[in-house]
């Protein structure tokens, strides 16, 4: 079997190919309004990250981290930021580089798998902004100590995490099905479920992961917000599926 890493680059690029929505780049209006203070991002699927969890960015250095499509770093270009941006999937790059070219500002892209070393010094970003994406990773505690090397002294990492209750649940998120922890590497199951759904390689994770993974890497927790689904039944009962975090490098 080839790499999953690689397995699900490609399965993005098709995705974005096919309409993703979360491959659909800024329009020049919201570039413009964010200019003009108007913005809003999210890192989970509905619930607006709070401005205050930023800071100024004018002149941050910032780190988008699987964070292509050209959505959010816009934003922070708009903003006065200096941004990367690194990604697996070649299409969600291309999309970043043409909202650059048509908005005329510079952005560092990197095509590069996350779950290597990062390809950056020590101590060179204010600021790591990190979507949902985990969910397609195996380990999770090496990311957040890349993270963290890479982050100045008072740098911030914005992550948004599956909680685990997505990879619980039927396609009609009626019934209990999988079990935890859920790896198509592991269990032929989980590996016919995702290949019915076109689901890529997905992978839970636990809060014990994620967030003691943080802290096992130095960070300080310093805000924690819930979201749900952006549609489905676990949505309509507003059951939480996400969470999304601030934590502080000393």
């Amino acid at each position: 079997m080839e790499p999953y890493q690689d397995i699900n680059a490609r399965t993005v690029d098709r995705w974005v190919e096919e309409g993703w929505e979360w491959g659909q780049p800024i329009s020049h209006d919201a570039f413009v309004k964010a200019k003009q203070g108007e913005w809003q991002v999210v890192l989970t699927p509905n619930r607006p990250v709070p401005r205050d969890w930023f800071g100024d960015l004018g002149g941050k250095a910032v780190l988008g981290l699987a964070s292509g499509g050209g959505q959010q770093m816009p934003v922070f270009a708009a903003l006065g930021a200096r941004c990367t941006v690194l990604d697996y999937s070649s299409r969600q790059l291309e999309s970043e580089r043409m909202v650059a070219r048509r908005e005329g500002y510079s952005i560092h892209i990197v095509r590069a798998d996350m779950t290597k070393p990062l390809p950056f010094s020590h101590s060179v970003f204010d600021l790591v902004f990190h979507p949902v994406s985990n969910c397609y990773v195996q380990e999770v505690e090496p990311i957040f100590k890349e993270c963290f090397r890479v982050l100045k002294p008072g740098g911030i990492l914005l992550c948004g995490l599956d909680t685990g209750m997505n990879f619980i649940v039927d396609a009609q998120e009626e019934r209990l099905v999988f079990s935890l922890p859920f790896n198509p590497l592991r269990n032929p199951e989980h590996m016919k479920s995702l290949e019915l759904s076109d689901g890529g390689i997905e992978f839970s994770h636990t809060l014990e992961e994620q967030v003691g993974g943080q802290l096992k890497a130095g960070f300080i927790l310093t805000h924690l917000l819930e979201d749900t689904n952006a549609q489905g039944r676990l949505h309509a009962l507003n059951i939480p599926s996400f969470i999304m975090t601030r934590a502080l490098k000393p």
